[in-house]
């Protein structure tokens, strides 16, 4: 023990030089704060994407408003013998699905907003918008996250996953970093 004691008290010119950076870095990472980079929101929650009961006709509308969009964020649509698309509002509330800025029918969609702004769905099989299979998307600004708008799915039943959280270079890193400095020490 004493010549553990000594070397920390009168370290070597290697350890004076990553000692600074090694203090550095565990302080520039431990202080910052945890971030979420983006979520995945399941549309239509264990029930996914598939015409809405005729008494609930804006199930998909009322979901989409009690979660907070933001660019980056991905929306996953699971269905089975439809589509969905991404149409201009004109062509949301006629539900004519011709010109859309997308179409995927695969039965397992994942999007990805890319702009913040509202963003129009429908379903392309033939009378499922009209029975209320559409939905309104507002994606926040970085300026309105900012503000109070928040991030990530509601606080209920989350339909949200963080896709990417820096945990590891927050939290995990330093700390690996400093064990492993004090070994060599």
């Amino acid at each position: 023990m004493a010549s553990t004691n000594s070397m920390l008290l009168n370290p070597s010119p290697p350890n004076l030089i990553l000692l600074p950076l090694l203090l550095a870095f565990i302080f520039s990472s431990a202080f910052h704060p945890l971030s979420v980079t983006s979520f995945e929101f399941q549309v239509g929650d264990i029930d996914g994407w598939a015409v809405p009961p005729s008494n609930d006709s804006k199930i998909y509308n009322d979901w989409a408003s009690e979660n907070r969009f933001r660019v980056g964020d991905t929306i996953h649509f699971r269905y089975k013998k439809d589509s969905v698309m991404e149409v201009k509002e004109s062509e949301y509330k006629k539900c004519n699905s011709t010109h859309p800025h997308f179409f995927s029918n695969n039965g397992n969609t994942v999007f990805k907003f890319q702009r913040p702004g509202p963003f129009y769905f429908i379903s392309g099989a033939a009378g499922h918008c009209e029975r209320g299979q559409r939905m309104i998307v507002k994606v926040m600004s970085d300026e309105d996250s900012k503000s109070g708008g928040g991030s990530g799915g509601s606080d209920g039943g989350s339909s949200a996953s963080a896709a990417a959280v820096s945990f590891y270079g927050g939290v995990v890193a330093p700390l690996a970093l400093s064990f492993i400095f004090f070994s060599l020490v």
